[in-house]
């Protein structure tokens, strides 16, 4: 998945406006205008499409962070220049309050039903023995199943009945 496939799911997943985009960046230290978002937000074939770098979709999930959990007293956000699945993933999950059954679910609900040890793995850091690289297709199941989740029609998504049809 390229970084402007994230930014454009996260975007329709959590409904955020333009206006919203630009705080999210903000809450990170970065300055974005409604035509860079725009150019992020078009497919690769439109002449005005530009690509996110790593340090630009850093900023936009530090700020999510920032958005969703409220700013750390004292702390300066440091925009990493280079991300890779794992660290959107994990940066998602702290961004939500995840626990490990939350993710867990949200595969079963995308249809692609991973093991506890399965996803532990894609949160370990990249020596550890047990470390697994969360490829392309296990993050655009994550937000499948995120997607899911948020814009799900049903007034409150129940975790056990996720659990029961995995069996």
């Amino acid at each position: 998945m390229t970084n402007n496939d994230v930014l454009r799911r996260m975007r329709y997943i959590f409904d955020l406006s333009d206006s919203k985009v630009i705080e999210t960046f903000a809450h990170a230290q970065l300055d974005v205008t409604r035509e860079q978002i725009s150019q992020w937000l078009k497919k690769e074939q439109d002449s005005d499409f530009k690509r996110c770098k790593d340090v630009e979709l850093a900023a936009f999930l530090n700020g999510f962070i920032a958005l969703k959990r409220g700013k750390k007293e004292g702390v300066e956000v440091v925009n990493e220049t280079r991300l890779n699945n794992n660290g959107i993933l994990r940066k998602i999950k702290i961004a939500l309050s995840l626990q490990g059954d939350d993710v867990e679910n949200l595969f079963i609900k995308a249809g692609f039903p991973l093991s506890k040890h399965e996803i532990t793995a894609f949160f370990r850091k990249a020596g550890h023995k047990n470390y697994r690289e969360c490829k392309d297709q296990l993050l655009r199941n994550f937000l499948q199943g995120l997607q899911l989740h948020i814009r799900a029609k049903e007034p409150e998504f129940n975790w056990d009945d996720a659990t029961k049809n995995k069996e």
